[in-house]
């Protein structure tokens, strides 16, 4: 299917083995809800001393299961070891969480990765420190809502291959599916 048809039946699918990159305080529910639309094993790469770490009592069902937390010393460490995940055809998805802004040619190298190895993968970033690489950039953030809500409003900034957009989300934060909420809540 072309990625244009893809993305109109799917706006939140992300393009296969290209990396995107997600900003926001929602960035890290919006790697969850990807890592279980993509099987095989997850590799999620972050730096030693990252305080907040995906735990697997906190995750949704079959997640920990196939997750590979790959903590690094140093920031040229976690690069590398993105890159390799990416290129290893044994992923089914890549998150890291660099901790400074990727130049044009460490995020070159990550698409090349990806793209030898079909994987997908999501950076985690700072706002602001996107890479012209990317394929696209989302901006995630939780919304307010009654006690037991699980609202997200998830905006796709830059888009390499198509439109740009806004989705409320109302995702249940242990299935691959969600709802999509128009702004006026119809």
């Amino acid at each position: 299917m072309p990625h244009e048809n893809r993305q109109a039946a799917d706006p939140l699918a992300l393009a296969p083995a290209r990396v995107h990159e997600a900003e926001g305080q929602g960035r890290s529910s919006f790697a969850l809800f990807q890592a279980l639309r993509h099987p095989g094993p997850i590799f999620w790469v972050l730096p030693q001393r990252e305080p907040h770490r995906p735990l697997p009592d906190g995750l949704p069902p079959g997640v920990a299961e196939r997750l590979h937390l790959i903590e690094t010393r140093t920031e040229t460490d976690l690069l590398w070891a993105i890159e390799e995940a990416l290129r290893s055809p044994a992923s089914g998805f890549v998150i890291g969480e660099p901790g400074k802004a990727l130049n044009l040619t460490a995020g070159r190298r990550l698409q090349l990765a990806a793209e030898a190895g079909r994987t997908t993968g999501l950076l985690l970033i700072r706002e602001g420190h996107g890479c012209n690489a990317a394929e696209t950039r989302w901006h995630c953030e939780p919304v307010a809502g009654p006690a037991d809500s699980t609202r997200h409003r998830w905006r796709l900034k830059k888009n390499k291959s198509g439109t740009f957009g806004m989705w409320a989300v109302h995702w249940d934060g242990a299935s691959a599916v969600c709802d999509l909420v128009s702004e006026a809540g119809e």
